[in-house]
């Protein structure tokens, strides 16, 4: 739902489209370029001559506990994206060679009928810059999935534009093609918007991807879907509405909503400290700085090499300075599900989990769409977490098919089963108790606190421990 032109790197540009009556999606992404000469091999954590923190696959990896032992072999990842990106397949080749990461498995573009848009650079306008918006989106998809499970099978799913029932066609064609997959979705529509245009074509849409999303969940296919970058009322794209709304799909009762995290203590420009010490944290990962050498970057040619060692600590996403922060709140729409009783909750409420989404604590990515803009690229949103945390189910398929035979299928009624375990919960998850998504110039917010909240459902995952009790959840009942 938010991405920045690359035109004005480091500029933030929010829009909101509907054409005919029908909404259209909106990707939840933040973009910063940064010159590869500062992030790369050996300037992270400290990006941009200091200006932001920036992570790796091998920091994120480390944050969250990934085991080593799983890599999502014989999984397939499907992300589903619009436009699709003249760039992708290269970009991800290039990540891969950047991190030391293998191949993934297989890589596919499944294209609509009559085949992929091509992206027409000849002149901008706001259907181009739109569509190369979707072309940062599926760089951020594709690479941080796979970065994830590098394992894995990933396909990336091309709908004709973003209206919403092209979306709806290929998430469809994803669900009949690929059964066992894991979706993953990093856009949405507010609901409000939604909510106003009642007996219009967006009904139509919705009674359409409900059904789409049940099939799925009964096929076993766990769907993620971002929570969204405006925070709990979408103010900075839907005026006058002054009410806390979920975004759609992530409100979908048969959908995973992913939420946004950033760092605890949190560091952007001048506030990133110098690190004198032997353990040096960022906020979301803590690093060996037991040579000296892990220091913030001053610009004088000095070098920072850090070794991530662990996970630091984690708070509500909410950066006022990009006037952005993690959806989450109510559903406009959906009743509340059965998985989510026991926790007051009036309706539908969003997100489910948590993963790190700010832009100063930004993962890297590659892009090269529009070649005058190439780089290296920080990406933040909540567009960061969907598909990463679709790689995670990646790792409990593998290892559940490994055991017995299946997958874990859809996944929420064994996650607040966990949340509600308290034993399991502490084990699997970091509670995020501190921060709110009142987003800058918002009229709604929600707090984080101690267990499920509409700022950032349970939390994030410590994945080493979550992975396992997924699977023996999924297929004796236990925890």
């Amino acid at each position: 739902m938010l991405f920045a032109s690359p035109a004005f790197a480091g500029g933030l540009m929010t829009t909101l489209n509907v054409v005919n009556n029908v909404s259209h999606a909106r990707i939840s992404l933040a973009a910063v370029r940064v010159s590869s000469s500062m992030v790369l091999p050996n300037t992270v954590p400290y990006c941009q001559h200091g200006a932001l923190i920036c992570y790796t696959p091998q920091d994120i990896r480390k944050a969250y506990d990934y085991p080593s032992y799983l890599d999502g072999a014989g999984q397939t990842i499907v992300l589903v994206d619009a436009f699709g990106s003249p760039s992708a397949a290269n970009d991800l080749k290039t990540f891969d060679q950047l991190f030391g990461l293998p191949a993934p498995a297989s890589f596919t573009v499944v294209c609509p009928t009559g085949g992929c848009p091509t992206l027409d650079l000849s002149g901008l306008t706001s259907q181009s810059n739109d569509e190369i918006g979707w072309t940062q989106e599926i760089a951020l998809d594709t690479q941080w999935a796979h970065a994830m499970a590098p394992a894995a099978n990933i396909v990336l799913a091309v709908s004709s534009s973003d209206d919403n029932f092209a979306i709806n066609q290929a998430l469809q064609n994803a669900v009949n093609n690929y059964p066992g997959s894991i979706i993953s979705q990093s856009f949405g529509t507010p609901e409000g918007i939604l909510n106003l245009t009642r007996g219009s074509a967006d009904q139509a849409f919705l009674r359409q991807a409900e059904q789409i999303y049940r099939r799925a969940a009964d096929q076993g296919i766990t769907v993620f879907a971002s929570a969204g970058d405006w925070g709990a009322d979408f103010s900075a794209i839907v005026r006058g509405l002054n009410l806390a709304n979920a975004g759609y799909p992530a409100s979908s009762p048969w959908v995973t909503a992913v939420g946004g995290t950033q760092g605890n203590p949190y560091y952007y420009q001048s506030a990133i400290p110098l690190c004198t010490t032997s353990n040096c944290s960022t906020g979301l990962v803590e690093f060996d700085n037991s040579t000296g050498t892990c220091t913030r970057y001053t610009g004088s040619g000095q070098q920072p090499f850090c070794t991530p060692t662990g996970y630091g600590g984690e708070q509500v996403w909410n950066e006022p300075q990009f006037a952005v922060a993690t959806g989450g709140a109510p559903s406009l729409l959906f009743g509340r599900p059965s998985y989510q009783a026991g926790l007051h909750l009036s309706s539908r409420t969003t997100p489910d989990v948590s993963y790190d989404g700010a832009i100063s604590g930004g993962v890297l990515g590659v892009w090269s769409a529009v070649p005058f803009f190439a780089g290296v690229y920080v990406f933040g949103g909540t567009s960061a977490g969907s598909p990463q945390w679709s790689g995670i189910v990646a790792l409990a398929n593998q290892l559940a098919l490994a055991q017995n035979g299946e997958p874990v299928g859809f996944i929420n009624p064994v996650l607040y089963r966990i949340g509600q375990n308290q034993r399991a919960y502490m084990r699997d998850f970091h509670d995020i108790t501190m921060g709110n998504n009142l987003v800058s110039r918002g009229t709604a917010g929600f707090s984080a606190h101690t267990g499920y909240d509409d700022a950032t459902g349970w939390g994030t995952p410590n994945v080493a421990s979550l992975v396992p009790r997924l699977v023996q959840a999924s297929q004796n009942g236990q925890l």
